[in-house]
């Protein structure tokens, strides 16, 4: 069985579905896929389920009948990939903000150097982003700033959503007790895998924004994450984490 799978989350992604899932497929290293949908108005797992002809092997939808937040859906992914196995559970966007040819580097710094969690940072080589605004960059960069000093933990990119865990790391955090269904859930997994005593590590990327396709960043989801930080490291400091 194939060690490795990527979730893939959507919601009105039509315009990228078929080409980021075909460069996946097209990587040296073989990854399986498993499309989260969120019943996209415009029929991105139709889309998912004609390609599923294709590569019947290797390509999973996991269909959900309303859009619930991208940590909602994760948590789907997360516990369909440990019922089936996977050793290797990957986070990546649709819109090829993430490229799939970076997935073989966050593969090896598992499955190779050790590590049990791999990030694809944004901000471990200074600012290596492309096509945002500054006033974006800044706000982002400035997040994560926030974030390590609040929590206490030496992470670049808290927000960064281009991640690959080793299952024992998503067995270990309780999945039902995850509470952040935007942003702060990017925030909410790192901080706990880091107080579980895992192994963290950042792996340069270049984070390219879409350039097809509609962002789901909001200002609601902004502030779950500014206040969730707070929240988490609160809580933190009354509770045991032991594996």
């Amino acid at each position: 069985m194939n060690d490795a799978i990527v979730i893939i989350p959507t919601y009105n992604e039509i315009e990228n579905i078929e080409a980021i899932i075909k460069s996946v497929f097209s990587q040296s290293k073989e990854f399986h896929i498993l499309v989260v949908d969120d019943n996209s108005p415009d029929l991105t797992a139709k889309k998912v389920s004609q390609l599923q002809q294709e590569f019947s092997e290797k390509l999973f939808l996991l269909h959900r009948e309303e859009k619930t937040g991208l940590g909602t859906a994760y948590i789907a992914g997360f516990k369909w990939c440990l019922s089936k196995g996977y050793k290797y559970i990957f986070e990546m966007d649709a819109d090829f903000s993430h490229d799939p040819n970076d997935l073989i580097k966050l593969y090896n710094a598992c499955h190779v150097d050790g590590a049990d969690v791999a990030i694809g940072s944004r901000y471990i080589k200074g600012v290596n982003v492309v096509n945002w605004p500054m006033s974006r960059v800044l706000m982002s960069y400035f997040a994560s700033m926030y974030v390590r000093m609040i929590m206490r933990i030496g992470i670049q990119d808290a927000t960064a959503g281009f991640v690959c865990f080793r299952r024992q790391v998503l067995e270990t955090i309780k999945l039902d007790e995850v509470r952040f269904v935007g942003y702060a859930f990017q925030i909410e997994m790192k901080f706990k895998a880091v107080q579980y005593g895992f192994r963290v590590t950042e792996i340069p990327i270049i984070f390219t924004d879409r350039t097809l396709g509609e962002s789901k960043m909001s200002t609601k989801i902004f502030r779950e994450a500014f206040l969730g930080v707070i929240q988490l490291k609160i809580e933190s400091l009354f509770k045991k984490y032991k594996r």
